[in-house]
């Protein structure tokens, strides 16, 4: 076009041109002009084509960026669950120690105790948790009384032996009874009955070399029953001596709660 049109125009100014000259050059530009709105019609093609291009980039951008700071997101709840996995694990393993450190201390209890149980002398038990020994106050007492007998003393005396050698653990003797009731001027009811054949045990445990630091008493007359009451045989077990092993509470899961709980304010 560039060309032709000072061609075209020179001819026109000399106002001499044929009119097939004035045709041919017409033509040559309409067809160059044709050329020209057909090469810009594909570069705005390609442009449009080109912005949908950048478009459809831009939005896969964005797609990536929020995938990405989901999966940053997700990254981190899945580090705070594995945290808490771990410490639940962590948790669950030192239950498990302290499980297998109770068994292992009840077995070490019944070994001490097992000629003693061989022989039916007395009994080694699990009640509410706690570690128990029990010896039948038939052997111990006389009816009715709260004084050992010869072969009581012998009894408590034994087994103070074997308890005082349990390192770091106290022991609270519970007096039991049956459902008979006794009313006289030193025993009103069982529960003094109980509670002095518990102190009379204490004080033998301890003429035996038990610390008085490691020994309590405790009476429950005939209202914590082993047995029924309604045989013979079920009132024999009722009667009886229990020496727990006081389970010591720092071991137990959720100790350390406990105290924070427990712990003075100022």
């Amino acid at each position: 076009m560039r060309l032709l049109l000072p061609s075209l125009l020179l001819v026109l100014a000399t106002g001499c041109v044929r009119q097939s000259t004035y045709d041919a050059l017409k033509g040559e530009c309409d067809a160059d002009r044709a050329r020209l709105d057909l090469a810009l019609s594909e570069e705005q093609a390609k442009a449009e084509q080109l912005r949908r291009e950048v478009e459809a980039l831009e939005l896969r951008i964005q797609a990536l960026t929020d995938e990405k700071a989901n999966l940053l997101k997700d990254q981190s709840q899945l580090e705070g669950s594995l945290a808490e996995l771990q410490e639940a694990l962590a948790e669950l393993e030192k239950r498990k120690r302290a499980a297998d450190a109770r068994v292992a201390e009840f077995k070490s209890l019944l070994g001490r105790f097992q000629a003693l149980v061989d022989a039916g002398r007395l009994r080694v038990k699990i009640v509410d948790g706690r570690m128990v020994v029990e010896l039948a106050t038939d052997v111990l007492f006389d009816s009715g009384k709260a004084d050992l007998s010869d072969e009581g003393k012998e009894a408590i005396t034994e087994v103070t032996g074997l308890l005082v050698g349990i390192p770091d653990r106290r022991f609270q003797v519970e007096g039991h009874t049956d459902n008979v009731p006794i009313k006289t001027a030193r025993f009103p009811s069982n529960w003094e009955l109980a509670s002095a054949r518990a102190i009379t045990v204490i004080k033998t445990m301890i003429e035996a070399g038990m610390p008085t630091t490691r020994v309590s008493a405790a009476s429950f007359g005939e209202f914590k029953p082993a047995e029924t009451n309604e045989t013979d045989e079920g009132r024999a077990r009722n009667r009886r001596i229990e020496i727990v092993v006081v389970p010591d509470l720092s071991t137990l899961p959720g100790f350390e709660e406990l105290q924070k709980i427990g712990a003075p304010t100022n």
